[in-house]
């Protein structure tokens, strides 16, 4: 996602400023089948961005008469770009997901900034809810994009996509070609010339983008975090078609395909002047989008915790992560320790680099009650030497996120299950959402509320209510939010374990009937729960005081009712009270009495 551009400037080398990472927004990670503990795949999603509003997109499916036009609108700026014909049918989309259990998730990585082209057509939002509506496995989704974009230019700039159906999950990672891209340059974006002056074009360089695609093994997760990971790759093995170019697009529907690349992935590097090396050793990573201090710090640091947090033995990439030895990249993807649940792949969305250096809730920048967030900018300059905010999985400024999984023994319309939430990853509710629901519901519809109107209903601004607050008291609060957060999720999880065997014998119009109010039903129970739990905090944390409780109820004054016994007033931790002696003692300093 890139809806704020930002500069992170904490080593602001060359390198960087060719690259120019926008926002650092989005993180997803990437489940196989064989790495699951029900045989399900799994991608997951924050759409992180400080001017993103949280709700569900949702289109229902429809027939489209001949000669219907769309306008395309980029999904950042809201520009209008170009209209294309609609196709004849349409499928149910879900937010990132539709009825076919097919999901789309994505994280800008933004590249060389000289390959954006302000002359396409499609938008990588655009190219994901088009294709969710037009597309029903993996492989044709892989088509559908890079066909979209070879036919109508590519608007944005680069971009890591995850793939994922019931069966099989891919990594898809593209960047467009410029706005002159028959143009050749050398290394430096220097326009070269020929004898006559005249500047030399490659006639078979075509406008869209480049790109590649690749299958996650079985049994492996993989992760991106708005960089690309894509480095070498298998290059055209015609006998297996374990990997082909686009030139042959159409093999990819054969299973033994498991790489597929835009045929001139790499002549259009040295057409630019970015790799002049043999093509075994091309690298799409290290071509498209040069690693840096900034790039590693505060993009795939986030891959490294997720990673830590399934096998111990990827601390060995830390130096990497933090910065530190750029050299030591991380694998594209690992096999975990062990097989994950839906509920352990929720928690990998919930991390603030516990466990690591880059912790936030350790160091005094978290305050007296360990907030392990910090208010941008991500860079700040003190006594002329520069330093970082980190940026975690977990972040204050999420719009929504969510799991999807696809699970394939189930039927057709009840395929996938999406994990939706709002608000922070850390303390938000991952609701069951059936990805063939007939409706949206409305505490989470698009249009009830927006980033400058209050909604009453509006699941994001209740959200939002519960966890503003709890940034004031953080260490404190976060147990009570979290032990509810448990609580509805576990039950989610159980509900439709038992759900998923009521409706496997129903017709496809009784399922989806069943399947749309069960889902409405699990947002509404989180939205009740959700207010109580709202007043709940407000009446126990008040005034930074701590109300005490017994039996599931505070307690009170035995002289007079309604009225709380003395609270409990926790000292600051000792750190924070050194701090502030430190900046400050000379001033509050207690005189020692006289003898």
């Amino acid at each position: 996602m890139k809806r704020v551009k930002v500069l992170f400037t904490a080593v602001l080398a060359t390198a960087f400023v060719a690259m120019s990472v926008s926002s650092f927004a989005c993180t997803s990670f990437l489940v196989t089948k064989g790495a699951s503990t029900d045989g399900s795949t799994m991608i997951t999603y924050a759409a992180d961005s400080h001017t993103l509003y949280g709700e569900l997109y949702y289109k229902a499916a429809a027939k489209h008469p001949a000669g219907t036009m769309i306008q395309i609108v980029d999904w950042d700026s809201g520009k209008k770009l170009i209209k294309i014909p609609q196709v004849a049918e349409t499928y149910t989309m879900v937010g990132n997901t539709n009825q076919w259990g097919l999901a789309i998730t994505e994280t800008t990585y933004g590249g060389r900034p000289e390959l954006e082209d302000s002359t396409g057509g499609m938008d990588y939002g655009t190219l994901i809810y088009l294709t969710l509506q037009r597309a029903k496995n993996a492989r044709e989704a892989i088509k559908q994009i890079t066909e979209l974009m070879d036919t109508y230019g590519y608007f944005s700039s680069g971009e890591s996509f995850s793939i994922a159906d019931p069966n099989e999950v891919w990594i898809l990672e593209l960047i467009g070609k410029g706005n002159n891209p028959n143009v050749k340059t050398d290394s430096e974006g220097k326009i070269v010339k020929d004898k006559k002056g005249n500047p030399v074009i490659n006639k078979n360089i075509r406008k869209g983008a480049v790109w590649v695609a690749m299958r996650i093994p079985d049994g492996y997760i993989s992760g991106h975090a708005n960089h690309a990971r894509i480095t070498t790759f298998p290059q055209e093995v015609k006998k297996s078609f374990k990997s082909i170019s686009s030139k042959n697009i159409k093999e990819i529907f054969r299973p033994e395909v498991e790489v597929v690349y835009a045929q001139d992935v790499i002549e259009f590097a040295r057409h630019k002047g970015y790799f002049n090396g043999e093509d075994k050793d091309f690298s799409f990573s290290d071509t498209y989008a040069p690693i840096t201090f900034s790039a590693a710090r505060g993009c795939e640091a986030r891959v490294y915790a997720g990673f830590l947090r399934c096998d111990k033995s990827i601390q060995k990439y830390e130096d990497y992560a933090m910065g530190h030895n750029l050299t030591n990249r991380m694998p594209l993807w690992i096999k975990p320790e062990k097989k994950l649940s839906v509920r352990d792949v929720m928690e990998l969305m919930r991390d603030h680099y516990q466990g690591t250096p880059m912790d936030m809730s350790k160091d005094i920048g978290g305050g007296p009650y360990n907030n392990p967030y910090r208010w941008r900018p991500m860079e700040f300059e003190l006594n002329g030497e520069k330093y970082v905010h980190e940026r975690a999985i977990s972040t204050q400024q999420t719009g929504f996120s969510l799991v999807a999984q696809q699970r394939s023994w189930m039927p057709e319309g009840a395929k996938g299950i999406l994990w939706f939430g709002v608000d922070d990853t850390y303390s938000t509710v991952y609701m069951p959402l059936y990805t063939n629901m007939m409706r949206a519901p409305e505490q989470i519809r698009e249009g009830n509320g927006n980033m400058v109107t209050y909604s009453e209903t509006s699941l994001f601004w209740l959200f939002n209510q519960v966890t503003n607050f709890a940034y004031s008291r953080y260490s404190d609060m976060i147990v009570d939010i979290r032990a509810k957060q448990k609580d509805l999720e576990e039950q989610f999880i159980k509900d439709v374990e038992e759900f998923d065997n009521k409706i496997k014998g129903l017709s496809a119009e009784e399922m989806r009937n069943d399947i749309t109010k069960f889902s409405v039903e699990r947002v509404d129970k989180t939205y009740r729960e959700w207010k109580k739990l709202n007043q709940y905090l407000i009446v126990k944390y008040m005034d930074g005081n701590i109300k005490k409780e017994k039996d599931g109820k505070f307690t009170e004054s035995k002289y007079r009712q309604g009225q709380n016994e003395f609270p409990i007033q926790k000292p600051y931790q000792k750190k924070w009270l050194e701090t502030i002696v430190k900046d400050h003692g000379d001033i509050i300093r207690i005189p020692a009495e006289k003898k």
